[in-house]
């Protein structure tokens, strides 16, 4: 893509598949703490630590010194400013920058990170005449929580240690050792740089500054040949690579030809797919979303439906994650999440259950189209998980989760997030919404609805809970959906709040809950009130508590997360929902890729390149915010894409 001010900041992503990472922008500046090099996972996928932050690049030439690299410090003073030579970036096969020297020299960077090392290969090419050219690399070093900031310190350790064919420092004894490999020289020369500012972090009212150390600098004389720079975190990257004993040029030549071939027979959906997907122990879980969220249980299960169970090459990968979480099912709830540093997983989530039989129900449905089957054991295991999830639920669990003796799912205590609605700030929960939510009667039912093909006795209370749930929900007088019944556990009491979760109860999960007429006057009622080009509002405007715009300090934002902020994951379930009430007829699909595809199409190119953004403002020009790489929101884009086709 060509290059503008309006652009420059977009952002792109490079992942190891362990839960490591490099990101930045296009421009080359650091607007985020989490924007790096070298970023890996001590514990895959967690216990993340940044290790190499960013480089000053410059190339001299006889003319005088041209930086390629940019930099941003306190007092918003950009120097270098490298971007300004920027004449096109693109991320095929991987970032590769073209940066204008003169009219006769372009000097191409380009960067990979490959799959299943930490680590990241750097090259800079000539094109055009090399005489007199040469080039300079300074890294900027940390060895912190991914999620802090760094400053000067008197116990950072700048030394460089040698040994044959490659360099490398620890900046700290608790931290990885960083490793580079260059064929080049590397001049000693320890030093600090202050007062780094990160412009995302400003905006979202966080610490936005940081100090970096520098061991010195890489020297590279680029005639005749180009500079390589390998960097890797506790063993040198040809080690790591089985490259053993080879040079930089060679090392980087052998790893970028494996990368670069696996990138083209994959093809960039799925390439796209294999970043979120992460090893753990002996199985796989998906990453919530790039840069600052784990593998969280209630978005791995959705997001696999559409990053999985769209293709059927990747039908073996939703199977290894399926089997994973079948482990973790604890009191018939799955952890909510895994966190950052520890090992205890947290399960306030009343939802990611029964995302899971969700999720497991369309793998077994996915297999079957495919005539592929289970091995007997695995069935077994998945199947019991599901009976482990609903005798949890029938019988009560934690939170106050149980099952009424109306048959549906009351769930919530004070203090407690349960559903994907989940935003908390310190003891304030935003959206509460304890008593019966409506999508997770949805998402009950639809899992009753599966286990009653095996199991009579959920038949049984699928009926009574089907017939409870149209009586208790339905809003005659406005043609829609309560949000919640039995609010805060009062018997008759309501939240009639527009939101988007009655779509999941309208056709947005394979089993609708209500009759032809009352989905499609769902369906037309969330079109109105709620469709954005890029996906549903969390509330209609008009409520007292709607927030046009998802900015500000960690309240504020937290305070419109789900009060208006737009969600392009909820897109998936509406036009599920919207094909289904206008017959699912190749005209209906049409129409659909047209109207509700298309613009995700577009955002692919706008915010995180290639990838669909976590969340939106609520108004025009709907500004994409939080993740710039989200996982369900790019498996529910490629759910659309098939729906559609």
């Amino acid at each position: 893509m060509t290059v503008d001010d309006d652009r420059d900041l977009s952002e792109w992503l490079e992942t190891d598949g362990l839960g490591g990472f490099a990101s930045g922008t296009v421009r080359g500046q650091r607007t985020r703490r989490y924007h790096a090099l070298l970023l890996v996972a001590q514990k895959p996928p967690a216990e993340r630590v940044v290790l190499v932050n960013g480089i000053v690049v410059v190339v001299e030439t006889p003319d005088g010194e041209y930086p390629i690299s940019t930099q941003y410090y306190r007092g918003d003073v950009r120097s270098p400013d490298g971007g300004k030579r920027l004449e096109s970036f693109s991320i095929e096969p991987w970032p590769t920058w073209r940066f204008e020297i003169s009219e006769a020299v372009t000097i191409v960077q380009e960067l990979f990170v490959p799959e299943g090392l930490p680590g990241v290969a750097m090259r800079w090419r000539v094109e055009g005449p090399r005489s007199g050219l040469s080039l300079r690399v300074r890294p900027f070093l940390s060895g912190r929580d991914f999620h802090a900031l760094h400053h000067a310190n008197p116990d950072f350790d700048s030394t460089t240690h040698r040994a044959a064919g490659s360099l490398s420092w620890q900046p700290y004894p608790d931290m990885p050792s960083i490793h580079a490999q260059a064929n080049a020289r590397f001049i000693e020369a320890p030093d600090w740089y202050y007062g780094f500012l990160y412009t995302a972090e400003r905006e979202r009212g966080l610490d936005d500054l940081e100090d970096l150390a520098t061991p010195g600098e890489f020297h590279w004389d680029l005639n005749p040949q180009d500079a390589y720079l390998l960097l890797s975190a506790n063993q040198p990257i040809s080690k790591l690579s089985g490259n053993e004993g080879l040079s930089a040029e060679n090392c980087y030549a052998a790893i970028a030809q494996k990368e670069r071939h696996r990138r083209e027979q994959a093809g960039r959906e799925a390439e796209t797919v294999r970043s979120y997907i992460v090893k753990r122990g002996a199985g796989a879980s998906v990453i919530a979303g790039y840069p600052w969220f784990g593998d969280w249980g209630r978005d791995t299960f959705i997001a696999l439906r559409g990053l999985c169970l769209t293709s059927p090459d990747r039908l073996a990968i939703a199977h290894r994650i399926l089997l994973l979480w079948s482990e973790t099912v604890s009191q018939g709830m799955l952890p909510n999440r895994f966190p950052d540093r520890g090992d205890t997983p947290e399960y306030n989530a009343v939802d990611a259950s029964l995302w899971y039989i969700v999720a497991i129900q369309e793998s077994f449905d996915a297999h079957r189209r495919e005539n592929r089957g289970f091995p007997h054991g695995e069935t077994t295991r998945l199947l019991a998980a599901v009976d482990a999830i609903l005798d949890g639920y029938t019988a009560g669990t934690r939170y106050g989760i149980r099952m009424d003796d109306d048959g549906l799912i009351a769930a919530g205590e004070p203090g407690v997030q349960l559903t994907w609605m989940d935003a908390k700030v310190g003891d304030w929960v935003v959206t509460p919404r304890i008593g019966k939510p409506v999508e997770i009667q949805a998402l009950w039912i639809n899992a009753l609805a599966f286990a009653g093909r095996y199991d009579r006795d959920r038949r049984a209370q699928l009926e009574i809970a089907q017939a409870s749930f149209t009586e208790k929900f339905w809003n005659e007088a406005d043609g829609y959906l309560h949000d919640i019944v039995d609010h805060n556990h009062v018997a008759g009491s309501v939240d009639a709040a527009f939101r988007p979760n009655q779509i999941f109860a309208a056709g947005g999960l394979p089993i609708a809950l209500l009759d032809n007429d009352k989905c499609r006057r769902v369906v037309e009622a969330v079109e109105a009130q709620l469709l954005t080009p890029i996906g549903l509002r969390s509330l209609a405007p008009g409520h007292p508590d709607y927030k046009p715009r998802y900015q500000g300090d960690l309240r504020t934002r937290d305070a419109a997360y789900h009060q208006g902020t737009v969600w392009p994951w909820l897109m998936g379930p509406f036009v599920e929902a919207w094909l289904k009430a206008h017959g699912g007829s190749d005209a209906a699909k049409s129409q659909a890729k047209q109207r509700f595809l298309q613009p995700l199409q577009e955002h692919l190119q706008q915010s995180g390149l290639g990838h669909i953004s976590e969340v939106a403002d609520a108004e025009p020009p709907h500004t994409p915010r939080g993740c710039p790489f989200q996982a369900w929101s790019y498996g529910e884009y490629l759910r659309i894409k098939a729906m559609v086709q």
